[in-house]
């Protein structure tokens, strides 16, 4: 088997984050104290107290480790917040903790298996953390000195000046070294390590002694203290991977580049059954951890009787990370047979589960939740325009009544005004209809449209 590079592993996921604006991206947490009390608003979350605390009582016993293998179902009406609760889960246990999200029609488009495909979203959810000990530099940045040459590609040289709060040493840097300073954008004042084995270089945070520097820090700028002590020290350093990302790198000859292309293909069994057997091997001798995560279907009852016959059997395994689900389904056909069953999941696999249930929300939670969008994508409304907006929220949905807001952010804008008001939403409101409305126009003209053959459908719809 591949050698695993434990630490080429860990440059692969060192990318830079990009935080964009989306459905749930105003989520921070489950908003719960201690005692698993929960607070009308809390870290984006609003309403829903009972399926707070259930998931709380969830995340406590995945923290533990006592909950492998277990599988819990999210099953309310649609827009009832259960996508929000999983990520909400997600926030707070934390990035110590695989999470891996999935849609049930995912496993019918990719080039493999259905059996295959849960079997890599599962082993996707298992970490391994790996301890291995090293010897390390660890210190301040003081001064970093580059020289390049004038023209052409000649060699780089330059000396850096690091210091601990009981020391000070000057390095000569070669080619290498500079180029992997360049690609970290290492500047005096930041506190680094330094791999002797590899030469790779860890940006740890920035040194408080430059906090009042005069640059821009942006939000993820992280101030720690000056390390104590010798700048040369052995330590223990820890990588965390997951189960899947070793098996892509032991099936072929490169697969370590396969985690970039996304191409991985099929795996064989007897490569996974050597790995396990490794990483036992490794927990026996102390060399490293399994941390059972998350794996999160949305839409559950997409999933046939085969995947479900699979998932039945995988969560016997001493090494299945704990399956959270969610449906917006009631009694309905379980696809792939001729017989109905609670929410589309079979019953043997439905006695396995722990169902948390999540109930419409009110007028009140309807407006604080769209208060919390609307400082999110920094739209300011005024108090009129709010309660016509809960009052949509009501009639129509809140998903409908959240995409207004954006919307209506523009027309705002285009007359140049400050705040969105009631003419801005009425306009919006006009131009972009909702099911209810679209429904009635189809009856109105359902003659003049192709296919009309689903006057059952409508009606219900209409109702």
């Amino acid at each position: 088997m591949a050698a695993l590079s434990t630490a080429a592993l860990a440059e692969a996921k060192d990318i830079t984050q990009v935080e964009r604006i989306g459905s749930h991206s105003h989520i921070r947490g489950l908003g719960l104290d201690d005692r698993l009390g929960t607070k009308d608003t809390s870290q984006g979350l609003v309403g829903q107290h009972a399926a707070r605390r259930a998931l709380g009582v969830i995340r406590k016993m995945i923290a533990d480790g006592k909950i492998a293998g277990r599988a819990i179902l999210l099953a309310g009406q649609p827009g009832t917040g259960k996508t929000a609760l999983a990520m909400a889960l997600s926030q707070s246990l934390g990035p110590g903790t695989p999470f891996n999200s999935i849609s049930a029609s995912e496993i019918y488009s990719l080039e493999m298996s259905k059996v295959e495909a849960l079997t890599q979203a599962l082993r996707r959810s298992i970490g391994v953390r790996i301890k291995e000990d090293t010897e390390i530099i660890e210190g301040e940045v003081v001064e970093l000195q580059l020289e390049r040459p004038a023209v052409g590609s000649g060699m780089k040289r330059g000396k850096m000046t690091i210091k601990t709060t009981d020391m000070e040493t000057v390095y000569d840097l070669g080619q290498k070294m500079i180029d992997a300073l360049i690609k970290e954008k290492v500047e005096a004042g930041d506190v680094i390590t330094i791999d002797k084995a590899s030469g790779r270089i860890t940006k740890i945070g920035r040194s408080f002694t430059r906090a009042r520097d005069h640059h821009v820090s942006g939000s993820t700028v992280k101030f720690v203290n000056c390390p104590e002590g010798e700048l040369q020290k052995r330590k223990e350093v820890v990588h965390t991977v997951s189960l899947h990302e070793i098996d892509v790198i032991n099936s072929r000859a490169q697969g370590f580049l396969a985690l970039f292309a996304g191409d991985t293909g099929e795996i064989k069994s007897e490569v996974r059954e050597q790995i396990d057997a490794k990483v036992s091997e490794w927990r026996e001798e102390g060399k490293s951890d399994v941390i059972p995560g998350v794996l999160f279907i949305d839409e559950v009852h997409m999933l046939d009787i085969e995947c479900f016959s699979f998932l039945n059997r995988a969560l016997e395994s001493d090494m299945a990370p704990v399956l959270i689900m969610a449906s917006n389904r009631g009694i309905t056909r379980i696809r792939g047979t001729n017989y109905d069953s609670p929410h589309g999941i079979p019953m043997d696999f439905l006695d396995r589960l722990l169902i948390v249930s999540t109930s419409p929300y009110n007028e009140d939670e309807l407006k604080q939740i769209l208060e919390i969008r609307c400082t999110e994508e920094d739209v300011e409304l005024m108090p009129e325009t709010k309660d016509l907006l809960t009052r949509i929220a009501m009639e129509t949905s809140l998903r409908y009544a959240m995409q207004l807001i954006s919307t209506s952010s523009l027309v705002c804008a285009k007359r140049k005004g400050k705040k969105v008001s009631v003419d801005d939403l009425k306009r919006v409101y006009s131009l972009f209809v909702d099911v209810k409305r679209s429904v009635a126009f189809l009856k109105e003209y359902e003659s003049q449209f192709l296919f009309n053959e689903a006057p059952k459908a409508t009606t219900m719809l209409a109702e």
